[in-house]
């Protein structure tokens, strides 16, 4: 699946893949993405498939979104990549790094573990949400808003659903995201990484204070796959950690991923395991 994407950044220098999460777009890592592009980096920010401008497909799994991002790097000719990885993202470059050790550089994985999850009700509730909406009768975007509300109670994750609505050209509004081609495989996404393969580079892992997506008793079972792995919490953060501590978020993986020895920050938010 040829899949759309950002590029920021000077061709030839370090190549970074970032992976976003569920019901995310290639738009939400842009200020990232280009920060971290002055540091030497040259940053490619895909859209994964059902989401943002790429296509759509009623085939949604690790399996199918982990081969496209091998794809992906093959289509680019992107040698020895560091990837960036959040929630889905994050499993998909897992999966990426332990079944392909070699095309992978350094590899940062941001709030996400190996294990099975429960089913998540906040993901549901995105859907409800979004499929409740009058999008035909919707004249502007805060209309579609104040539907979502009523779904929705925490503005932060409105605006970051609401990054998924596209005025066309007749003034009309449509959701971007593939809410038919996401929903069926929904569960599918709580699956487990269940290999015994090794993953030895570098591997950076930032977890929530908040977040119960990766929590302590999980730390042995990610370094069996990940020996290398250094894991991070940042304080007072949930699930979206690098758009709750974005300055935080960014000394750590900037450091972490030129190699810096002293890229460990030292601020009370955040502790190392």
């Amino acid at each position: 699946m040829e899949l759309f994407y950002r590029r920021y950044g000077k061709e030839g220098d370090t190549p970074l893949i970032i992976l976003h999460g569920l019901f995310g777009i290639s738009d939400n890592w842009v200020t990232f993405a280009r920060r971290i592009a002055m540091e030497g980096f040259e940053v490619y920010v895909p859209d994964m498939r059902n989401h943002g401008r790429s296509p759509h497909s009623n085939v949604f799994n690790y399996l199918a979104l982990t081969d496209d991002i091998f794809e992906f790097i093959d289509d680019n000719a992107i040698n020895n990549p560091m990837i960036i990885g959040h929630s889905m993202g994050g499993k998909v470059a897992m999966r990426l790094a332990l079944e392909n050790p070699h095309l992978v550089r350094r590899l940062v994985v941001v709030d996400i573990g190996l294990k099975a999850y429960p089913p998540r009700r906040d993901h549901i509730k995105i859907i409800e949400a979004m499929k409740s909406v009058d999008i035909a009768g919707a004249k502007r975007r805060s209309d579609v808003e104040r539907q979502l509300e009523k779904y929705i109670t925490r503005e932060r994750i409105r605006l970051f659903v609401m990054k998924n609505l596209r005025r066309n050209s007749d003034n009309t509004f449509e959701w971007r995201i593939n809410i038919g081609g996401i929903e069926p495989g929904l569960g599918s996404l709580l699956d487990a990484v269940n290999t015994t393969a090794v993953f030895e580079k570098p591997t950076l892992f930032i977890k929530g204070g908040k977040s119960d997506y990766i929590l302590l008793e999980d730390f042995p079972v990610i370094r069996k796959n990940f020996p290398n792995a250094e894991i991070v919490t940042i304080a007072g953060t949930s699930h979206w950690v690098h758009v709750e501590a974005p300055e935080v978020f960014y000394q750590l993986t900037m450091g972490f991923l030129t190699g810096n020895p002293d890229w460990f920050v030292n601020d009370k938010s955040v502790k190392k395991a």
